[in-house]
């Protein structure tokens, strides 16, 4: 069940990636204005996740995380019968909302089950499923928009959904409200949610003069949610948590460059392959399924040997192997470029990735006590959904520049290779910078005792 919950956000992403070039000739939308449909999925899980997070653990894990299978699953309908870009995006920012509800409490739920000698590979498990959904996505997504259109993709998304909410009614028996009776700080989520619109709307709006303004002012309000966070008795974000525990800050900085380096490289491909290659969707679809297909089955093996091997050797590896690739990517990428070479490339990518992703997280989720699991589990996946919106941010801001606010023709197409090329190199960097934060985590997560983490947390 949760390796299906795993499944269904990358999935509906990798489709839809394939199907945007289809979605902006019905709804007449430029290039820019087809990033908002990813962005504004992933801004609205960023704002809700760690909210979602702690009422959670309040109210109960199994009841929210039903209820965000439910929302997911009716925004999904609502995509499927959009009739609007504008429709299209706020249907996709409910599924965001959504799947900040399942997000927030899946990866706890399932550290609750297994015991901590097997968490690895249940970790591995669940990320299987994530990348197996980015596999399928582009090949099935591609398929299908190519023969009965994008509209399909969401309701196949849509069955799924439903899939999920009747196996999470049937299966899951116990709740988890480990903080069940204690109060919910609204005026905190209110000021947070606000704060994290502002800074990653100004990464939207840049480089004018209102990008470098609402990012200010998203930073001024974030200072004072954590001032307001330590003069509550039941915070929604414990910052200590962060401030104390090194281990799980390291690895929590080393997730948001990972994602801020890797989320935006199957968009960017899916443009290149279909606007500069000339493959139509199924193709392309086929050449994404490289990285996808390879984290897919790395995961479960990594996320193993993350129980016995340091997480830390593993996981920087993973960002040096990502580096690498994303750095010979924005050198060689041009119309010339063999797709032989984009295939290898993207096999490495997906090698670097599935040696980060599993012990990263089983590594962050080790350093902490079991009472803070809820609260790990949100700021985790909230440094993955916030990275991902980098990304789109940055990807928007580089073809802004260097496409601008049109639609793709034969024309922009030499500028859009620039701007394709210019993003890579900063994700390469990106990836770079996130090896030297993954080493600094200290020693191995395994030989931390319970002692240990109460005392770095307290």
């Amino acid at each position: 069940m949760f390796g299906l919950c795993g499944f269904l956000t990358p999935f509906i992403g990798g489709a839809i990636n394939l199907s945007l070039p289809f979605i902006g000739k019905e709804f007449g939308m430029t290039v820019v204005s087809l990033s908002w449909i990813a962005t504004a999925y992933l801004l609205s899980t960023t704002v809700f996740l760690v909210p979602f997070g702690r009422l959670a653990d309040i109210v109960g894990r199994r009841k929210l995380f039903l209820q965000g299978a439910m929302i997911f699953t009716i925004a999904t309908l609502m995509c499927c019968f959009a009739f609007s870009g504008t429709f299209l995006m706020i249907a996709r920012a409910l599924q965001g909302l959504g799947s900040a509800m399942i997000f927030g409490t899946s990866m706890a739920i399932l550290i609750s089950i297994f015991p901590q000698r097997e968490r690895g590979k249940a970790i591995g498990i669940n990320l299987a499923g994530t990348y197996l959904g980015s596999s399928l996505g582009p090949v099935l997504g591609g398929t299908i928009t190519h023969y009965w259109g994008w509209r399909w993709v969401f309701l196949l998304t849509a069955i799924l959904g439903a899939i999920v909410v009747g196996m999470g009614r049937t299966y899951l028996q116990s709740e988890w409200k480990e903080a069940h009776g204690e109060t919910f700080d609204i005026k905190g989520s209110i000021v947070y949610g606000i704060s994290i619109i502002a800074i990653l709307l100004g990464t939207t709006l840049l480089p004018s003069v209102h990008g470098y303004i609402s990012i200010a002012t998203g930073i001024v309000l974030f200072v004072l949610f954590c001032y307001m966070q330590e003069t509550v008795k039941h915070p929604i974000f414990d910052i200590n948590i962060l401030l104390k525990n090194k281990r799980f800050a390291m690895a929590n900085v080393a997730a948001l460059l990972n994602f801020s380096a890797a989320f935006a490289v199957p968009f960017l491909l899916s443009l290149y392959l279909q606007y500069v290659k000339g493959l139509d969707p199924h193709q392309a679809g086929l050449i994404l399924l490289t990285s996808a297909l390879t984290m897919a089955i790395g995961s479960p093996l990594t996320g193993k040997l993350s129980d016995s091997i340091d997480p830390k050797i593993l996981a920087s590896s993973g960002m040096a192997l990502a580096s690498t690739a994303l750095l010979i990517m924005s050198f060689i990428i041009n119309a010339q470029t063999p797709l032989y070479l984009i295939i290898c490339l993207l096999f490495l990518f997906g090698c670097g990735m599935s040696l980060f992703a599993s012990p990263n997280t089983n590594a962050a989720m080790a350093s902490v006590s079991k009472r803070h699991m809820g609260l790990a589990s949100s700021i985790l996946g909230t440094m993955r959904m916030f990275g991902q919106t980098i990304s789109m941010g940055i990807t928007m801001l580089i073809l802004s520049v260097f496409v601008g606010k049109i639609a793709i023709s034969s024309a922009v197409v030499h500028n859009l290779i620039k701007s394709i090329q210019m993003t890579f190199f900063i994700f390469g960097c990106l990836c770079a910078c996130g090896i030297f934060a993954s080493l600094a985590r200290g020693k191995h997560a395994e030989i931390i005792t319970e002692e240990e983490k109460k005392a770095i947390i307290e």
